[in-house]
């Protein structure tokens, strides 16, 4: 194949064709020679392909604000205390819950590594090039309050946080929603029901969170919308944090 001239890179360019003008220009002759026609093309989208797919995914991991960007369900300590199954991860490593639009609820004890975890589900989703954000819940809510101060704030706001494929929610109920945060919740909570996944990272056992939204109807119609279809995992009470000072020490 011959060099690439100046026009046929134009084309390529314009034809936000980058990744294969790439792949052409570092093709190695040498290795190549010989080589059917089809057989080279072949090479060259194989090549051309798996650049675009590092850089698609590179960019969903950066837009995604992983609180704990080296998070990997494969590395998950999974001692015997803290009475995870590596079935379990594995199977939520293979993203088929966004697929049945899944919620997944991490519950457990301060330190027991669920904002951990729930990055490493959404860094998992990402390199499944679904789209998913990070987030904690008292940061959701300051954006919320600066979301009303704009025109069309509200309205921004909710179609961001309804739009992402997968959306993990660490702190979860850490503190006591307000009244109009629990009205923003209902509404988001709705717009997402049956339609995407959102991930849950929480101290609060199921029977605690009617009481931590304020034991209303905005209280029962929240819950409703996450509950149904959801998977559950414990992390347990052990602390993750001491436990890796003991063996870092």
């Amino acid at each position: 194949m011959s060099p690439v001239d100046i026009e046929t890179k134009r084309k390529l360019r314009e034809m936000n064709a980058g990744d294969l003008l790439a792949a052409i220009e570092t093709q190695d002759e040498s290795l190549s020679t010989g080589l059917a026609f089809e057989e080279r093309i072949q090479l060259l989208v194989d090549e051309a392909y798996s650049s675009f797919n590092h850089s698609k995914i590179t960019g969903l991991l950066r837009r995604a604000g992983l609180r704990y960007p080296n998070a990997d369900l494969r590395r998950v300590d999974l001692i015997e205390e803290r009475g995870l199954a590596r079935t379990m991860l594995t199977q939520l490593g293979t993203c088929s819950f966004v697929e049945r639009r899944q919620n997944v609820v991490f519950q457990g004890f301060t330190g027991s590594g669920k904002s951990y975890l729930g990055c490493a589900l959404a860094k998992q989703a990402c390199q499944h090039r679904i789209r998913a954000h990070y987030i904690r819940m008292p940061d959701l809510e300051e954006a919320w309050a600066q979301a009303q101060d704009r025109p069309s704030g509200a309205t921004k706001f909710l179609k961001k946080y309804a739009s992402f494929t997968v959306l993990v929610i660490d702190e979860w109920l850490l503190d006591r929603p307000s009244e109009a945060m629990r009205s923003m919740l209902l509404e988001l909570m709705e717009r997402r029901y049956d339609a995407t996944s959102t991930v849950f990272c929480t101290q609060y056992q199921q029977k605690d969170w009617h009481q931590r939204l304020g034991s209303g109807v905005h209280a029962d119609a929240i819950i409703d919308r996450i509950i149904h279809n959801t998977v559950w995992v414990e992390t347990g009470t052990y602390n993750m944090r001491e436990h890796t000072n003991i063996v870092n020490g």
